[in-house]
């Protein structure tokens, strides 16, 4: 294999014709810029200068070196600069998040991205055992979580709070329990955590969400307010899950005597490098939650 040294010696004093220049530029004896030529005139058992004083001309095998030699030096320098670059708005960058956050963060990010077209956003909703696993795998390179994690390969910390909300048709003005009962919940995956968080603490007559009729349900955070929009039961959904919905007319949002916030953790690997992309992502999510 060819020293990537001494290839550089010998295109360099191709390109400068003069020893002593080709020396001075590479920051080198003019005798070891000679070494560096005699050593690839061994291992390739061939002269590749001719000699005249203190000139020279390449031979054959010399030309073919140098046409070669050039794009491996020039390859190798890009590699050099393309490794050791972190830039800033290019690159993939793979973010994982429960639906509510999602709905609110992923537009936010698409705007950046067209913003700054050499990054791409890759964006799925999970919940949070996902998030977790996905980080701990290194199968994503930023997570949001409802929930500290639990795993020593996760590291997470605070950065907003999401209010649960209690989400009726539009003609319930003041929701009595006994309304809710008559209504029936509109079941979602979080929705027995997020009303027993949120009735548990404002009706006296809440046990489990089970207890009410079972008015519907969805897995498609989007689509959770349909049934309650048409007047077919009630919920409980996180803020941004109701900011999104498309006809606030149709559902009536109630502000209880306790309100009830979720954390919400910004996590990552524990002990996985964080490159400049993925600092602008997180700094742009975390403006767009403030």
């Amino acid at each position: 294999m060819i020293n990537p040294v001494l290839l550089r010696s010998f295109c360099t004093l191709v390109e400068v014709a003069n020893f002593t220049r080709t020396a001075e530029q590479l920051n080198m004896t003019q005798s070891g810029v000679s070494q560096h030529v005699r050593k690839l005139e061994d291992q390739f058992d061939q002269p590749l200068l001719i000699r005249h004083g203190k000139q020279f001309t390449l031979t054959d095998a010399g030309e073919r070196l140098y046409r070669e030699g050039r794009e491996i030096i020039r390859s190798l320098s890009d590699l050099e600069k393309r490794v050791g670059a972190d830039p800033a708005y290019e690159g993939l960058v793979r973010v994982v998040s429960p639906g509510s956050v999602g709905l609110k963060l992923y537009r936010h990010l698409l705007n950046l991205q067209k913003r700054h077209t050499g990054l791409v956003i890759d964006y799925r909703f999970a919940p949070n055992s996902d998030v977790e696993r996905l980080i701990a795998e290194h199968k994503v390179d930023i997570g949001f979580m409802t929930s500290p994690s639990t795993l020593d390969e996760v590291s997470f910390k605070p950065v907003a709070e999401e209010e649960l909300l209690l989400v009726t048709p539009s003609d319930v003005f003041e929701p009595s329990w006994e309304q809710l009962s008559s209504l029936g919940f509109i079941d979602h995956p979080d929705g027995a955590y997020h009303a027993g968080l949120l009735l548990g603490a404002n009706y006296p007559e809440f046990q489990h969400s089970k207890h009410f009729k079972r008015a519907g349900f969805s897995n498609q955070i989007n689509l959770i307010l349909e049934p309650v929009s048409m007047g077919l039961g009630f919920t409980v959904l996180p803020f941004h899950a109701v900011a999104a919905f498309p006809e606030p007319d149709h559902i009536r949002v109630h502000s209880l005597a306790q309100s009830v916030s979720e954390t919400l953790y910004l996590c990552l690997h524990t002990n996985k490098f964080v490159p400049g992309r993925v600092t602008t992502v997180i700094s742009e999510a975390e403006a767009c939650l403030e």
